[in-house]
């Protein structure tokens, strides 16, 4: 338990020190947030409201002791937890992973009853330019940017090693321990 604290902990850390977003805007989102991927958290609420678009990522902390997370490839098989045939199996306990292109994306836990009683996250990717005139999507932190802004080369690469350096001193220390 304790090292999977550890690992959300520094999750949490490393998107504080992006303030949840990492270059060029993107966001990093923490599933389940200070919970991670967990039987206590409540990841319908943690994601009802959120926007994902391409170019984000998401982060799984979990405790592999209370299984793995399987991505699966049909919301049949999400509503199943059929676990038998994953796109891919997240095995280390912590993962970003990129949102990359367009779609339905489903992540379920491994362990069956864990799934059955809610441990499993669907998300819909949207398209990096989906506006706002869609009221299905629209939140707060639409409204909050003022106007499209390009970050200096040297903002983004200060992002970037302040991600580097903060990834690898929590690495550090977690592993002291």
């Amino acid at each position: 338990m304790k090292m999977g604290k550890g690992i959300i902990f520094t999750v949490a850390m490393v998107v504080i020190c992006l303030g949840g977003k990492g270059v060029a805007g993107h966001e990093h989102h923490v599933v389940g947030a200070d919970r991670g991927w967990d039987p206590t958290s409540d990841l319908v609420s943690w994601s009802s409201g959120r926007i994902f678009r391409v170019g984000d990522q998401i982060w799984l902390a979990y405790s592999v002791a209370q299984g793995l997370v399987a991505e699966l490839k049909s919301k049949e098989e999400y509503e199943a937890c059929d676990v038998r045939n994953p796109i891919k199996m997240y095995r280390e306990g912590l993962h970003a992973i990129p949102l990359e292109s367009e779609g339905m994306r489903y992540f379920v836990s491994t362990q069956p009853q864990n799934c059955k009683n809610g441990l499993k996250l669907h998300i819909e990717v949207l398209p990096q330019g989906q506006g706002i005139t869609d009221n299905k999507y629209s939140t707060l932190s639409d409204f909050q940017a003022a106007a499209p802004t390009t970050p200096s080369a040297s903002t983004r690469y200060g992002q970037s090693t302040m991600l580097l350096i903060t990834v690898l001193f929590f690495l550090i220390i977690y592993l002291a321990y």
